[in-house]
């Protein structure tokens, strides 16, 4: 059967402001939301809040439930927060112009009516996406703990996560003799005792005997990538080499909701747990460390897509103002590397389209173009196809630009939803919505296919939800690529972006089985890493770190709960402290890359706390390292490359600005004693050495020749004081050779 739809049922979704191309609209009634104002999900909210609510729980259709409300960002004008207070709102932060606020859902249409709100946008909530990793990524050199006197540690620097599935109580969390708890302070959203809390959802959590009592967040029985991910962050390694990247840094947490953390949450309160919450949650953090006048570094390893509509417009502005100063966002950029997730026709080639394919009963994808096309879409039968032509000119003649169809084919049928909408980066494109929705899954039985028709039309497609695929029904059909998959928040203008390199082969896991996956050379992009640009055509990601076979803490009581999970084979060791069994746990993904960036910061942060994102994006761009000379770096494969922690370390103090200084960290130990430095080889030179001490403007305090056959030497260093930073270098033998950041105890 082939079809050409010129009309369709009509969904009034919303009222979108003219653009060069002319999009239909109904004549709104006085009582109508002004939906050009709206993110998509607070347009729902707003049409639903027009009904009447009824319990689902309630034996009576009569009893209403009680009111409900949605986090959401508010951008105001002319004092537009008083308006928010008359219609029952509670703004809970403010940023300038921007707020963010716990909005009943029966006033969303009502504050869109009114010209002093400029905007509300509220999206849901984002999903869950170290030994030897400090060496790969030069850290060791900057530690203390190896008997090496070095500078950094991250002591005096909060260290922010914000994840699920913490556990509290593993000694990781402790300084590495356990005689300091180092968190300060958890926030778990999900939590239900909620008495006496005066934040918005939850309660927090602070000092040592209540943060051990509560041992672990709601969601730690079935969830443990928070402990993982603070463990590289921050983790000090308790007895194992299993040190995280800033060990003595303090420690601030927020247990967040996330789409696997559904089950704690009442279905009344869905909604106010939104990237506007996730906003609050860096705002906690961020605020903490003020308290406490020292920098902070947040790690955030989950995300959610991109898209065109504006989620992330208002997000994003907020992000930018919590943002600054020693108060930086790390991010993951996302798994979704190796999939096909955009493709482009061109002008002058007739046709372009993929097989689609999604195990849930929504597929999605979003074409942007500047001009018409027509969009052809086939489910395959057995024994006939049907087919369907739509032509975005008569979308765009539909009331609100929205229409929907059905395809039928094996006895089964596919709901067609296709919804126009100016760009929210470029007004003068306009994007479509295709969605196609199953009984249970789409492109299964009957197999489905998408194509952009049309020799004029210059049009991108985006896929949004599951998979491009292809198949024999059609082999012409086999567009996509691999690009535009960065996930937001890490596709943030001044959020630092990280992806995942390949880093070890495999490990060997707590039963002595040795454990692999995607295994690939040290330092190169791993395939599953997202890659860029931005819809916005940003590079994106900004570094990159190791993500493969990452080990660090795993949760107590996941393992208690979990003894059989697939995932506890990857355990590589088991071991007791205070009467509790805990892991160390090899895991991969950008998940783990971006905390190692996190606590890198960390370190750059104790050396210089003012650091902003774009001083750190500076740092990058000068130090990182380039597994692939060939790339023009950034790029939006590796962006400013793998981050060299060192080299880092020096750009920020200046010392390789210090001629005759390497960006090599030297092999030797060195002490101070009576007014002299020590130096000492760990074995006997073979060449003549000379070993130079500089202060960090540059000037050279001392210098002495080290004969071939000997292994230490004594430079007087008089002129430096308790807490003084030096530089010192070693030139000869290239078994030691390289530079050293030494500080005066």
């Amino acid at each position: 059967m082939r079809r050409t739809i010129m009309a369709g049922l009509v969904l009034c979704l919303t009222a979108i402001c003219p653009t060069t191309v002319s999009f239909a609209q109904t004549n709104p009634s006085p009582q109508r939301p002004r939906y050009d104002k709206l993110s998509p999900m607070l347009r729902k909210l707003a049409r639903q809040s027009q009904r009447p609510q009824w319990s689902q729980r309630s034996q009576s259709p009569y009893k209403p439930q009680r009111p409900q409300s949605v986090c959401a960002f508010v951008k105001v004008a002319d004092g537009g927060e008083a308006i928010l207070q008359q219609r029952g709102c509670r703004v809970l932060a403010q940023m300038g112009d921007i707020c963010i606020a716990d909005i009943p859902k029966s006033a969303i249409g009502p504050l869109s009516l009114d010209r002093r709100i400029l905007r509300i946008e509220a999206n849901r909530n984002t999903h869950a996406l170290t030994d030897s990793v400090a060496l790969h990524i030069n850290a060791t050199p900057i530690y203390a703990g190896q008997g090496l006197p070095q500078a950094y540690t991250g002591r005096g620097v909060v260290m922010g996560v914000m994840d699920i599935g913490f556990d509290l109580t593993h000694p990781t969390f402790y300084s590495r003799d356990t005689t300091e708890y180092r968190i300060r302070r958890f926030w778990d959203m999900l939590s239900a005792d909620t008495l006496g809390s005066n934040l918005y959802v939850g309660r927090d959590y602070t000092g040592r005997e209540e943060l051990l009592t509560v041992a672990h967040a709601r969601d730690g029985l079935d969830e443990t990538h928070g402990t993982h991910t603070l463990g590289i962050a921050a983790g000090s390694g308790y007895d194992s080499p299993y040190r995280g990247l800033a060990p003595e840094s303090d420690i601030c947490i927020v247990a967040n909701a996330v789409t696997q953390d559904t089950v704690f949450i009442d279905p009344e309160d869905y909604d106010k747990y939104t990237f506007a919450t996730d906003a609050l949650g860096f705002k906690y953090i961020f605020d903490y460390a003020e308290s406490q006048g020292k920098p902070c570094v947040i790690n955030f390893s989950e995300g959610s897509g991109q898209d065109f509509w504006g989620y992330d417009q208002l997000y994003y502005e907020m992000l930018q103002r919590l943002t600054g100063p020693g108060r930086i966002i790390v991010s993951a950029a996302g798994n979704n590397g190796n999939d096909k997730t955009w493709f482009r026709k061109e002008q002058g080639i007739p046709s372009a389209g993929s097989f689609v394919r999604s195990y849930e009963r929504t597929a999605m994808v979003t074409f942007k173009s500047l001009s018409h096309f027509d969009m052809r879409i086939v489910a395959y039968g057995n024994t006939a196809n049907d087919t369907l032509t739509i032509n975005t000119a008569d979308v765009l003649q539909q009331a609100d630009s929205v229409f929907a169809a059905r395809l039928y084919a094996n006895n089964d049928s596919v709901e067609v939803l296709v919804e126009a909408y100016p760009s929210c980066y470029v007004p003068e494109e306009t994007c479509y919505d295709l969605t196609l929705t199953g009984k249970k899954s789409v492109g299964g039985s009957p197999c489905v296919s998408f194509e952009v028709v049309g020799i004029d039309a210059d049009v991108e497609t985006f896929r949004v939800q599951g998979s491009l695929t292809e198949n024999q029904l059609n082999p012409s059909l086999n567009a996509g690529e691999k690009s535009h998959s960065v996930l937001s928040p890490g596709s943030a203008p001044n959020v630092i972006c990280v992806g995942a390199t390949f880093y070890r082969d495999g490990v060997i896991n707590y039963e002595g089985k040795w454990k692999a996956y995607r295994n690939g050379p040290s330092g190169e992009r791993q395939t599953h890493s997202a890659m860029g640009p931005t819809f916005d055509g940003r590079v994106k990601p900004d570094v990159m770190a190791p993500g493969l076979h990452i080990i660090s803490s795993y949760s107590s009581y996941y393992l208690e709960s979990h003894p059989n999970a697939g995932d506890i084979s990857w355990d590589v060791a088991h071991f007791d402290f205070n009467g509790r069994t805990y892991a160390w746990n090899c895991n991969s993904g950008t998940s783990m890359a971006s905390p190692a960036v996190a606590g890198v910061i960390a370190l750059w942060l104790q050396a210089c706390p003012t650091l902003s994102p774009e001083d750190i994006l500076g740092v990058l761009e000068r130090t990182a390292r380039h597994y692939d000379p060939e790339l023009t770096y950034p790029n939006n494969k590796y962006g400013h490359g793998e981050i060299d922690a060192y080299r880092g370390l020096l750009d920020i103090l200046g010392a390789d600005k210090i001629t005759g200084v390497s960006a090599t960290p030297a092999n030797a130990r060195f002490t101070f004693s009576n007014g002299m430095l020590d130096v000492q080889l760990p074995s006997t030179a073979s060449t003549p050495a000379t070993i130079s001490v500089y202060s960090l403007s540059g000037l050279l305090l001392a210098r002495h020749s080290m004969p071939a056959g000997t292994n230490s030497c004594h430079l007087p260093v008089a002129s430096l004081r308790k807490g003084d930073v030096c530089v010192v270098q070693i030139d000869g033998d290239t078994t030691f050779s390289g530079s050293m950041l030494v500080r005066r105890p």
